[in-house]
């Protein structure tokens, strides 16, 4: 029975991983190899990322998937978060840490773009939603300030594409993590010169996009040496971990929404074509690139963030597992406290915990006084937000929308999965939670010719992970809930 055997290395915002893909007889069993935090770096005021010390853990992955589970890949690739990007200089070396997208230097960047710009030509021409972190606004703020990095840069690569730079020695840019940087046309792999020239962002710093499922180049011999590995395969997987989750849903039809839940909460649809217009411009919906074309129609939403650093902030006092924060909110008055997830607020208050406390005051609603109702009003706010997502996309698509698949380490939320088909009103059907990996590791799969098409990739996931059903059973009153959460 032959064996395929690839590597996936998966990072995210708060930790990354080494996920070994081993797929027999259109099945995938998935083993984690490595895994290592990532956090934001703050130094002298700015938030970076250690690009270096990621690359090493990476490295590490390989050398152990090789040498203690005595596996030699086929291939690798890699996926991260989007829109953050990495400078080299003339000489092809990395000359800073990149900057991590949370960083306030683009806080007015968006503002000052648009009287140079309109709005409405940069939604036009890019179809992506607008967060003041885009790559696009990111470069802006440097132009803006003169900045001396940038004047030394010669190539830009996002994350992934730097990685595997750094792999391989080729630089290029992955068609799905470009398509997060609001700087291509929608749906195509042309950046937009037009709009990068009236910004004064030089259009040198770009290097050729590529499609999800490019044999970009070999390991570096040093990288070879260095980890025991063959010189094999560096795949541009599809490098935005959305990308890479979607591309792993297990649906064989296309009617259904998606939520790759995590960090973010990336709600949509998979589109045939990008959905571009005054509506869509107005309701900031973002159209970004997914594997064989198409496109990811989705918002981006704050996802588990508001979680995440709630428990972080009350790490001195108590230090919560996941399911006793779950627990603590069961046992809320729900619907007491609502927040909007997206207020600009929450990207990064520093004290959770007090932002929420202050937005549900300055909304009228009253103080939350215990961790319980913090935790019950963001679990509550996220339910009622992917309605009103839902809602929203319903107005743009006539794609039917029959039930909700939920991806990635969210669908271990069972509380919040059973909120969401409550608020919805629509089956939730939660799994596979290594979404990422998996979709990584199946593009790799695809492009080694052990699979052929994206439809052979889902039939793959289905065959190969369990999934659990969570049905509406609207015990409360969603639709007073839901009125109360617009007004705010």
């Amino acid at each position: 029975m032959r064996k395929n055997h690839f590597l996936a290395f998966d990072l995210g915002a708060s930790s990354g991983r080494a996920i070994l893909g081993t797929l027999s007889e259109d099945k995938l069993e998935l083993t984690e190899v490595h895994r290592f935090e990532n956090q934001m770096q703050l130094i002298q005021g700015h938030y970076f990322w250690n690009i270096f010390s990621l690359f090493n853990e990476l490295k590490t992955g390989l050398k152990k998937c090789i040498q203690e589970f005595g596996i030699q890949p086929e291939s690798i690739g890699v996926d991260t978060w989007g829109v953050d990007f990495v400078h080299l200089n003339k000489e092809g070396q990395i000359i800073s840490l990149p900057f991590a997208y949370r960083d306030s230097r683009t806080d007015t960047a968006m503002e000052d773009l648009f009287q140079q710009v309109p709005k409405e030509e940069v939604y036009r021409q890019t179809g992506i939603q607008f967060m003041q972190f885009n790559s696009l606004f990111q470069l802006f703020s440097m132009v803006k300030d003169q900045s001396s990095l940038l004047e030394i840069t010669d190539k830009i690569l996002f994350m992934p594409d730097a990685l595997n730079y750094l792999f391989s020695g080729k630089a290029v840019t992955e068609f799905s993590i470009a398509s997060t940087s609001q700087m291509i046309a929608p749906g195509t792999k042309n950046w937009q010169v037009d709009l990068l020239q009236k910004a004064g962002i030089p259009t040198s710093l770009l290097t050729e996009i590529v499609d999800p499922g490019t044999i970009i180049g070999t390991v570096l011999a040093e990288v070879a040496e260095e980890t025991g590995s063959q010189q094999i395969p560096v795949i541009a997987v599809a490098g935005h971990d959305t990308a890479s989750a979607i591309a792993s849903v297990p649906a064989s039809d296309k009617n259904y929404a998606y939520i790759s839940s995590g960090t973010w909460s990336l709600m949509g649809i998979e589109s045939g074509q990008p959905l571009v217009s005054d509506q869509t411009l107005e309701m900031n919906y973002t159209n970004e690139g997914g594997v064989e074309g198409t496109t990811r129609f989705l918002k981006n939403i704050m996802g588990m963030w508001l979680i995440q650093e709630c428990r972080r902030t009350w790490l001195k006092e108590k230090n919560y597992s996941w399911d006793e924060m779950v627990q603590l909110a069961q046992g809320a008055e729900p619907f007491k406290y609502l927040i909007n997830p997206d207020d600009s607020v929450f990207l990064n208050p520093g004290n959770m915990p007090e932002a929420i406390v202050r937005f549900c005051e300055a909304s009228g609603q009253g103080k939350p006084e215990t961790h319980a109702e913090i935790i019950r009003c963001v679990y509550d706010s996220l339910a009622l937000k992917y309605r009103y997502t839902l809602e929203q996309i319903r107005t743009v698509s006539e794609q039917p929308i029959e039930r909700i698949h939920i991806i990635g380490g969210g669908a271990n939320n069972r509380f919040l999965n059973q909120l969401t088909a409550d608020a919805t009103k629509l089956t939730v059907i939660a799994g596979p939670t290594e979404a990422t990996a998996t979709g990584n590791i199946l593009v790799q799969a695809k492009a080694m010719g052990a699979l052929q098409s994206l439809e052979a990739m889902r039939a793959v996931v289905r065959k190969s992970f369990e999934v659990e059903e969570f049905k509406p059973d609207p015990k409360l009153d969603w639709d007073r809930a839901y009125q109360k959460y617009l007004s705010l």
